[in-house]
């Protein structure tokens, strides 16, 4: 995967680190989003993520988060 390229976080694989450029769902799952620490330039580290299996499991800001792979495919990052 090229590094320069934006990617979706439902496309990491475990292990991988990247940098949040935005969050393209809006309502109340964006905001929730958001309230986890979801904002432009955080850096993400994938710990898992199955292919259709959720949670998405990822290391944010130093905590251990799990979202669902529906809203994963919403939040753009760049792969460190």
């Amino acid at each position: 995967m090229s590094k320069n390229k934006a990617f979706y976080l439902n496309q990491l694989k475990p292990g991988q680190k990247c940098k949040l450029v935005d969050v393209n769902i809006g309502g109340a799952t964006g905001q929730r989003l958001t309230d986890m620490g979801f904002i432009p330039g955080v850096e993400i580290e994938v710990l898992r993520n199955a292919p259709l299996v959720d949670p998405v499991e990822l290391k944010i800001r130093g905590y251990n988060v799990s979202i669902r792979h529906s809203d994963a495919k919403y939040i753009e990052v760049n792969i460190l």
